[in-house]
């Protein structure tokens, strides 16, 4: 499964990409706000940063949401950079937008996914990504993780290329279940990534680790 990590924080991206599990960034409108990052260019440029950060898939949003402004901003953002993936809402206008894009070598990530329905659909037109917001799914009292297997099944059963790419991660054991249901990709915030550093046991483990050592380097002096 591959890591992409869900931020526009360049710190931290470099925390993820040093750590060496880093295959990817996905990032939005409001990630770009936090970072008080805002205006077109700014943010243009500021994709630009990340990919020269990251060799590999950067996710840059458009705004537009009828056809023909998908498309300039979609072609716009393919431009900055070879590593930019076009990231398309999942709307009547986005899945025109992502055959058209696919049809011309353009990768997208269709965004916003909440069903298994919408999801063969962007796998019909093409999309490079599936972003299911599991997360989101959840907070709707449905179970995220479950859609993740349904979308799963049915495009192994159709042999479709889209990736799935599980989005609105809230914890490190979402990053594990989403393994587990098949999900080609995983975008996650660094602290829930981080997270799976973490179990009591190795602490333990390590601490008695280092006694022992001590032990053993006080008993020959």
């Amino acid at each position: 499964m591959k890591f992409f990590i869900d931020t526009a924080n360049l710190d931290q991206i470099r925390e993820a990409h040093d750590l060496g599990i880093l295959d990817g960034v996905t990032t939005n409108p409001s990630l770009m706000a936090k970072e008080g990052i805002s205006g077109e260019e700014a943010v243009n440029a500021h994709y630009v940063k990340i990919c020269k950060l990251v060799h590999g898939p950067v996710s840059a949003e458009v705004i537009a949401t009828d056809y023909e402004g998908i498309i300039k901003e979609g072609k716009a953002l393919a431009k900055l950079n070879e590593h930019i993936v076009v990231k398309v809402p999942m709307i009547k206008d986005g899945i025109k937008a992502i055959k058209y894009f696919s049809s011309q070598g353009i990768k997208t990530n269709c965004t916003l996914v909440f069903s298994a329905g919408q999801a063969i659909l962007a796998a019909k037109a093409g999309a490079t990504y599936l972003s299911p917001f599991i997360g989101r799914v959840d907070d709707s009292n449905w179970d995220g993780v479950q859609l993740i297997q349904e979308i799963n099944q049915i495009y192994s059963i159709y042999q479709f290329d889209t990736q799935i790419l599980a989005a609105s991660i809230r914890s490190s054991l979402h990053i594990v279940k989403c393994a587990q249901s098949g999900a080609h990709v995983v975008t996650a915030p660094l602290s829930a990534i981080m997270g799976l550093l973490k179990h009591p046991l190795t602490d333990i483990g390590l601490a008695q680790f280092l006694a022992d050592h001590a032990k053993a380097a006080e008993a020959k002096k």
